[in-house]
């Protein structure tokens, strides 16, 4: 774990694993991918550890990651030496996702978690995490009510029931409703089915995403990498006993905040950081919080959560209040949900605006209109790190003030640009004109 590459340059899309903290305007930033469920301890531990080797700043990200920041040279492999005195399952490597209750959720079709461990074994002993770009991705929806419908992966697997029988449907680039269908295999193919898909990107360079080969060759090279592993049949079923838009239908299906059965008869209790990101001193709260109400271990969940597992009813009622007195989204209306900030100024030397600062009085004023189909991304600069895809309203710190961009990135051109002062006004006005 010492061998951390403090000091090499940061290229744009990279990921900062342990093994390669990348430098932000705040120090060095790591991320990691906590496998299954943390104990109590060992998430009070690494909060404790990003207290006293960072700024104390931990951000959970869309995808689930947790983010430290403000390390420097010297203390970032302490850093990495206590998270593996922890005993962390954690990747550091081509990111396998898998639902937040993964071999947990009593509506799992398929034991995502097991073929996600077999995926990373025989990763592991290819040298396509070298070929790869830092971001490329694979995710394995086993079912449950918890899908993985909203990321956008390279590779998606995703667990049907196909007459019967249990299988995959295959796709790439994307998310659930943009991906590329390929077609549907055993789940006894899932992993050769993961590696050729992969293989088809490697080749084409190491900055390349399926997005690229599917945008200059379309789908033939990924389908003639799989074709002899199609199955030739019907379409499958969405889920077992699930009409196939049921698990769009509502906020308690689609988000981690909120209670949710397991499958040994106990329960889970999510709850998400505000605009993503918490003192760590807080989170030591939450675990103390978890621990005191008989949770044994806490999970990351996309969607910027943290889940509390093997909880009754009442300790879940318990541990959520508890949560809010701290600070913490416990409820999937709350509007805090749909504003996406960056860490900001001053804790990002790049950013022109406090981006999280400003965050709070945006969500106020916006609390009306915010829902899935409407969300605003507060970017520092226009780098637009915590939200690269388009929201409704986007907007940017610049040397000028803020820019305003709507159903857009940080990148694309604003339609105008206001100070700081009047950025209030100028949300209500893009509000205004939605509901015209």
């Amino acid at each position: 774990m010492n061998a951390l590459v403090a000091a090499a340059p940061h290229r744009r899309g990279a990921c900062p694993g342990l093994s390669a903290p990348m430098p932000t305007g705040d120090g060095l930033l790591v991320r990691l991918k906590p496998v299954g469920t943390m104990s109590i301890a060992a998430f009070r531990g690494l909060c404790a550890a990003a207290r006293r080797h960072g700024n104390g700043v931990i951000e959970v990200t869309a995808r689930g990651s947790i983010q430290v920041r403000g390390l420097s040279a010297a203390s970032a492999p302490r850093f990495a030496d206590a998270i593996a005195s922890f005993d962390i399952a954690a990747e550091d490597n081509i990111p396998v996702i898998t639902n937040a209750l993964a071999g947990l959720d009593p509506d799992e079709i398929i034991d995502a978690r097991a073929l996600a461990a077999e995926l990373r074994r025989a990763l592991g002993q290819t040298s396509l995490p070298r070929r790869l770009a830092p971001k490329v991705s694979v995710a394995i929806d086993g079912g449950g009510a918890l899908d993985l419908d909203t990321l956008s992966t390279d590779v998606r697997l995703s667990g049907k029931l196909l007459s019967g029988a249990v299988a995959l449907s295959i796709s790439v680039g994307g998310d659930r409703a943009s991906a590329t269908q390929l077609g549907t295999i055993t789940p006894s193919d899932c992993i050769d089915t993961s590696l050729r898909l992969l293989e088809v990107i490697a080749r084409r360079g190491r900055e390349a995403r399926a997005r690229d080969v599917l945008a200059a060759e379309g789908i033939e090279p990924f389908r003639e990498s799989v074709r002899t592993l199609l199955l030739n049949s019907a379409r499958p079923r969405e889920r077992a006993g699930l009409e196939p838009d049921s698990r769009l239908r509502g906020n308690e299906r689609k988000v981690a905040i909120g209670l949710h059965s397991l499958r040994d008869g106990s329960c889970a209790r999510g709850v998400s950081l505000a605009f993503g990101h918490a003192e760590a001193a807080t989170l030591e709260l939450l675990a103390d919080a978890a621990e005191d109400v008989g949770a044994h271990g806490i999970r990351t969940a996309p969607g910027r959560a943290l889940i509390a597992i093997g909880l009754t009813r009442e300790a879940a009622t318990a541990f959520a209040a508890a949560a809010e007195r701290l600070g913490f989204i416990v409820r999937a209306d709350d509007p805090r949900r749909h504003v996406i900030a960056c860490a900001g100024a001053p804790i990002c030397a790049s950013a022109q605006i406090a981006s999280r600062a400003m965050a709070p009085r945006i969500a106020e004023i916006a609390a009306r209109s915010l829902d899935d189909s409407f969300e605003i991304h507060v970017s520092g600069c226009a780098k637009g790190c915590a939200h690269p895809t388009p929201a409704a309203v986007t907007l940017v710190g610049t040397p000028d003030g803020c820019a305003l961009v709507a159903n857009g990135t940080a990148r694309d051109v604003p339609s105008e640009t206001v100070l700081p002062a009047d950025v209030p006004a100028a949300i209500a006005r893009y509000i205004e004109a939605r509901h015209v």
